[in-house]
């Protein structure tokens, strides 16, 4: 294994998260930027589309096909080899879709996005992750994502909706939180379990972030999801992409309804 992705998986079973810095070129960000620009744009005009996620925050789910650089995304040497790193060699893209915190978004609670499977409790494996690609350069006012390392781990069995741990530990997240400020052209990969929350966007400006979502085999988050590409999309991609795709093909492009809602973060300021 590269030592570049044996650092990026012991940094994602220690603090849960990694990054590669300068993965992708400035103006790639910015055409991503634009397509997410976009299909909010039309997300927000249909219900179900654009998804709240606490004030002036929206998660909206894409096609593959709505973003140009998808195949540019999928097919990125450290973006593969992370993923058969940690989730083996017949791992699936599962989610596309982006977090978009406008100014006024408020600090969400402590949460992680979805309940902690047996397999990560009891056997310490990761069977999902989550990578990310911002849009625009992080700036501090900018409502910069936050992380607590190392919670990945933590069994959250009797938390809200086992995704929100109790207020009463959130001085604990907020001790050990560490803040992110990635540039355009940056990707990070995380465990969604680690806990994490977005933070207050004091700017004028949008935060946009792409999200990639991939799956070891029997991990099972491609039902909360339902991403489609046109048979023509299909049949132009190569085999080794194909084989890594957990999609529908269908004749004709339907909006995707969103279905990974994360209950609870509409639940106010932290």
């Amino acid at each position: 294994m590269p030592t570049e992705i044996g650092t990026a998986v012991r940094e994602l079973y220690t603090d849960g998260i990694t990054a590669r810095k300068g993965a992708f070129r400035a103006d790639f960000a910015d055409t991503v930027r634009e397509d997410i620009e976009k299909a909010y744009e039309e997300a927000r005009t249909r219900p179900g589309g654009a998804v709240g996620r606490g004030p002036n925050r929206y998660y909206v789910e894409i096609h593959p096909e709505q973003l140009r650089g998808f195949r540019e995304l999928v097919d990125h040497p450290w973006v593969r080899s992370v993923c058969e790193a940690v989730l083996g060699p017949d791992y699936t893209f599962v989610e596309l879709g982006f977090d978009i915190p406008f100014a006024g978004a408020v600090n969400q609670p402590w949460h992680r996005d979805f309940p902690s499977p047996g397999e990560t409790r009891h056997e310490h494996r990761l069977t999902s992750l989550a990578f990310n690609l911002t849009a625009v350069d992080t700036a501090e006012d900018m409502g910069p994502f936050e992380i607590a390392p190392g919670t990945q781990w933590q069994h959250g069995g009797d938390w809200h909706h086992e995704m929100f741990p109790p207020r009463e530990d959130f001085p604990d997240y907020e001790a050990r939180a560490v803040r992110k400020y990635p540039r355009r052209g940056d990707i990070s990969a995380r465990s969604a379990l680690t806990v994490h929350r977005g933070t207050t966007n004091h700017s004028p400006r949008p935060r946009p972030v792409l999200v990639l979502g991939a799956d070891a085999p029997g991990a099972g988050n491609d039902g909360q999801h339902d991403m489609a590409v046109t048979r023509s999309y299909w049949e132009a991609l190569p085999d080794h992409l194909r084989r890594h795709l957990s999609c529908r093909v269908v004749d004709v492009l339907e909006p995707i309804v969103q279905q990974h809602t994360i209950e609870g973060l509409v639940m106010g300021d932290a």
